[in-house]
């Protein structure tokens, strides 16, 4: 039997570890082009004039920002573009609306377009960027279609991680999924949009970096804390961070970095071993 070629199965056969490997952002700008999307869209590649220049002025002056493209297969031409400015910190979680036209208003200040009562679910689908990622990730769009609301579910680009495809992003809690199966979609997503963390898929927050994840995994798993408030940042210190629950108490965990399975990162990729961190709780 030949081997997998597509990089989410030597990733997934070589049982690579998910956990800590989510993307790193406090504030996304998600902006919906309907258009192709080229294979970097990071910095608004695609966008019109003089939308591009205030997209990457926004992230240029906003820390750990990133921007997502959005798509909605079946939506149309016809309509107004939107975008979507989140704020997914541990002390802001906010979700705005404005049109994509509108970009140019971000020089305003943060508190354009109009707030969201309801969370997003982004599935990655960029086919340009990974096979993977258009494969498993229409997938499990279609499998969300039909039991999320329409404003609310959406295919973006290039998350991070091709390998652990089907990748689901939730905002603005920053709960990130992956290798989400076709059969528990619905299930772990609904679990997500309710607050609470399936440990098996859960690749992260992202409003930690990598090392502060692996801690925040270990100490959910020694204390089966599967809820997102259930734990918040006190200190990373060197290789030791610790979290308080909310009964107040504190729980600290020792950070290091790692070295995974070598395979690759991406499809076509040549194979190599992928670094991470481990945590362990004291």
């Amino acid at each position: 039997m030949s081997t997998p070629a597509r990089c989410s199965d030597l990733s997934e056969l070589a049982r690579e570890p998910i956990g800590a490997t989510a993307t790193w952002a406090e504030s996304w700008l998600l902006v919906e082009m309907r258009r192709s999307w080229a294979r970097d869209v990071g910095g608004g590649e695609g966008l019109r004039e003089p939308e591009r220049a205030a997209a990457r002025a926004w992230l240029d002056r906003t820390p750990a920002s990133r921007l997502l493209f959005l798509r909605r297969p079946g939506r149309g031409e016809s309509g107004e573009e939107l975008a979507f400015v989140v704020r997914g910190s541990e002390t802001r979680a906010e979700v705005r609306r404005l049109a994509a036209a509108e970009l140019t208003r971000l020089e305003e200040g943060d508190d354009v377009g109009d707030v969201m009562s309801q969370p997003l679910v982004l599935v990655c689908g960029h086919g340009t960027r990974d096979r993977c990622c258009a494969l498993r990730g229409t997938a499990i769009y279609r499998a969300l279609a039909s039991t999320l609301d329409r404003e609310q579910l959406w295919l973006s680009s290039h998350q991070g991680g091709h390998r652990f495809a089907a990748n689901v992003l939730v905002l603005p809690s920053g709960i990130q999924l992956g290798r989400v199966p076709r059969d528990h979609a619905r299930e772990l997503v609904s679990r997500a949009l309710d607050g609470r963390i399936d440990l098996s898929h859960f690749r992260g927050r992202t409003c930690y970096p990598a090392s502060v994840q692996a801690a925040e995994i270990a100490v959910r798993e020694a204390h089966a804390l599967d809820r997102g408030d259930d734990l918040v940042l006190v200190a990373a210190e060197d290789d030791r961070v610790r979290f308080r629950d909310s009964a107040g108490r504190e729980h600290a965990a020792v950070v290091a970095p790692s070295i995974g399975p070598v395979v690759p990162a991406s499809c076509g990729a040549e194979p190599e071993p992928q670094h991470g961190f481990t945590a362990r709780v004291v």
